[in-house]
């Protein structure tokens, strides 16, 4: 597995744990989607992981796509990011197990996107907010993480403040409109400890993975359908119809 120093994986128990190192923005580029993929495909591989949780160091669980990075080169690139992280999210739905986002810090745009594709959410109470930052950075929203606030954030007024006047929301807020599970007061390693505890009693359970993979398919089959063709499971299929057409 091959990680390029840029996040961790560990075992807790039967949680399969994956933290984006540093302390920086935790920007969304294509070293960091890659490396998140790998870290995911390790978890599908790991003999006796029953849940995956992802965190994140420092003040941000991820600011976002790297804009910078995308306005200094190709289109064709810049698409590479898109595609990539589309995989990242299709990774995450496939995936047999449950899964848990542990926002430690601020998580914006790609990075708000990114911790809703989780099926639980625990939040880091003193600090951080979701943040769907495009309008006011002046950049068109893609269809996939529409259809990800479409499915993850009940209410529509919510949805609307969010995506077009740009609102902040905090751990708080996020609770009592039903965004995310659970606020957790503390630092980072107490926000990571109550979602490796949270993931801990879903591994419990001992579902059957592969039908807990299908069921998140069917619930949320807008976003799957935005994404599925980019993950690595879809990788075998497009390859088999390219020799048999």
């Amino acid at each position: 597995m091959d990680t390029g120093g840029m996040c961790t994986v560990e075992r807790r128990g039967r949680v399969h744990l994956i933290t984006i190192t540093g302390a920086g923005e935790h920007r969304l580029g294509l070293p960091l989607i890659s490396a998140l993929r790998s870290a995911v495909a390790a978890a599908r591989s790991s003999p006796g992981a029953g849940a995956l949780v992802l965190a994140a160091e420092g003040k941000y669980f991820s600011n976002g796509f790297d804009q910078a990075w995308a306005r200094t080169v190709p289109l064709h690139l810049q698409m590479s990011m898109s595609e990539g992280f589309r995989g990242l999210l299709a990774d995450l739905l496939a995936l047999p197990m449950p899964t848990v986002a542990a926002v430690t810090g601020h998580a914006a745009a790609a990075g708000c996107a990114l911790a809703l594709a989780h099926d639980s959410v625990v939040m880091r109470g003193s600090r951080g907010f979701l943040y769907m930052s495009e309008v006011d950075a002046g950049i068109k929203i893609v269809d996939y993480f529409g259809e990800v606030l479409r499915q993850k954030v009940p209410d529509a007024a919510t949805r609307r403040d969010m995506v077009l006047a740009g609102s902040k929301m905090t751990a708080a807020e996020a609770v009592r409109l039903g965004v995310v599970d659970a606020a957790a007061d503390g630092d980072v390693e107490e926000v990571v400890a109550a979602a490796v505890s949270a993931a801990e009693g879903l591994a419990a359970r001992g579902w059957d993975g592969e039908v807990v993979a299908e069921i998140r398919k069917a619930m949320w089959p807008a976003v799957w359908g935005k994404v599925k063709d980019y993950g690595a499971a879809a990788r075998p299929r497009i390859h088999l119809a390219r020799f048999t057409v």
